[in-house]
């Protein structure tokens, strides 16, 4: 079901089940952010370990209360690790990348870090945090930081379009991460997923459907430039956003 195929009775449910759903995300945020914060004197593994219990648990909510799942496509393409390359439509991504992807990090503005109890939580499990004021700084932080995180074993996950885009949008897909991917060497993995047709950007109301996620096969970073990674990416997660997207 999408929102140009909803009665007043649905919309009444489906926002009945919206918030349930958006209670049970913040009591179980109120427990799980604490225990972040409280395991800082261990290791970053266990705050992790943690915080990513959290994401996948408000998946499989949204699934039971609001009856909204999703189907991956090209899951064998998730090998070793490198830059995750991701169409930003939704808040879901957020969460289900870390159901789908091992260990990973985020390229994020730096405001969110300064939202309480969520922000702190979420600053502990060392996040890429830019200013995005600040381009040409914060392209030389992601390659730094990026290279780092990429070393540890972790994926980097960056949303070239850098803010969410509404179903049948398209920005200009920023370099910032096929930079990291040129220097580092470590090969990039595009994402394409049509979220925003059931968890709208700034939206409420969650919408009962199935997401269809496209996971490509990794680009080999070693001989591409960082305009030519961009540019296969961008055109391998718009041709995928073209077939999965709803008319």
């Amino acid at each position: 079901m999408t929102p140009q195929h909803t009665s007043s009775t649905n919309t009444f449910i489906l926002g009945c089940r919206s918030v349930i759903f958006f209670a049970f995300q913040v009591i179980s945020l109120f427990i799980f952010a604490p225990l972040v914060l409280l395991s800082f004197p261990f290791s970053y593994r266990l705050r992790y370990r943690i915080a990513s219990s959290w994401a996948k648990l408000v998946i499989k909510a949204l699934k039971v209360i609001c009856r909204l799942d999703f189907q991956v496509t090209g899951a064998e393409n998730i090998q070793g690790n490198g830059i995750i390359f991701c169409k930003h439509q939704s808040a879901w991504e957020t969460f289900a990348l870390q159901v789908m992807f091992p260990e990973q990090c985020w390229v994020l503005k730096r405001e969110l870090l300064w939202i309480p109890l969520f922000g702190w939580a979420l600053a502990l499990t060392q996040p890429i945090a830019i200013d995005r004021a600040q381009k040409t700084r914060a392209f030389r932080q992601i390659v730094k930081q990026g290279i780092d995180r990429l070393k540890t074993g972790r994926w980097v996950v960056i949303f070239p379009e850098g803010t969410r885009t509404a179903p049948g949008e398209k920005r200009k897909y920023m370099i910032g991460g096929a930079m990291l991917a040129q220097k580092s060497g470590y090969p990039v993995i595009p994402v394409a997923h049509n979220a925003g047709e059931y968890w709208r950007r700034n939206a409420f109301i969650k919408y009962p459907g199935t997401i269809q996620v496209r996971i490509g096969e990794m680009i080999d970073s070693s001989s591409l430039s960082a305009r030519e990674l961009n540019e296969k990416a961008e055109l391998w997660i718009e041709s995928q956003m073209d077939e999965i997207s709803q008319p």
